[in-house]
């Protein structure tokens, strides 16, 4: 592992075992205690979609869905998620067939280098979630009534995800798209 120790052992007082649920499969693992959910997701169950960015939760290439909420991964101690749920880009589509935010994102151009696109992805999948609630964002002009999906929500809401090849007007084409779809 990245953290210094390439062997843990499940004895000692440094490492601790943890049960995640991802994508819908449940994990028991022995973790260092270090580790963050963001290497624990990407070198020890090889889900490497996430991707790690800035490591200091700035740029939203590691976000990923914690019990449905947006979360950046490099921020989080996975021995501090012991029985949580976990959605990666991994487990967006469903049967192997994409979901219509994958496809939208396809359709739209949304990404070129693709290093942002899992993060992008979780971010919006979960953003959608947030205006289905009815939940208002900064810029949201009518707090009573239903939030209306315009760009300027969209690009508030998608603000923590930065991409470096500046695909946004494609990223919020796409989001759009997928709303629009149900």
């Amino acid at each position: 592992m990245q953290n210094g120790r390439a062997g843990v052992d499940p004895t000692d007082e440094w490492s601790s075992p943890v049960t995640l649920t991802v994508n819908g499969t449940t994990h028991e693992v022995t973790l260092d205690n270090r580790t963050t959910l963001l290497d624990a997701l990407r070198e020890r169950l090889g889900l490497t979609g996430s991707k790690k960015g800035c490591d200091h939760g700035q740029c939203g290439s590691c976000t990923v869905l914690l019990d449905g909420r947006r979360a950046k991964s490099c921020l989080l101690l996975a021995v501090t998620l012991d029985g949580r749920d976990v959605s990666t880009v991994e487990g967006l589509a469903t049967g192997g067939e994409l979901s219509p935010l994958q496809a939208a994102f396809i359709a739209q151009d949304a990404f070129q280098c693709g290093y942002c696109t899992p993060g992008q992805l979780c971010s919006a999948r979960a953003m959608l979630d947030e205006v289905a609630a009815g939940w208002p964002s900064a810029v949201t002009a009518d707090l009573t009534g239903p939030v209306e999906l315009t760009d300027a929500e969209i690009r508030e809401r998608m603000s923590g995800n930065l991409c470096r090849c500046a695909a946004y007007p494609h990223i919020v084409a796409a989001v759009r798209e997928a709303a629009a779809s149900g």
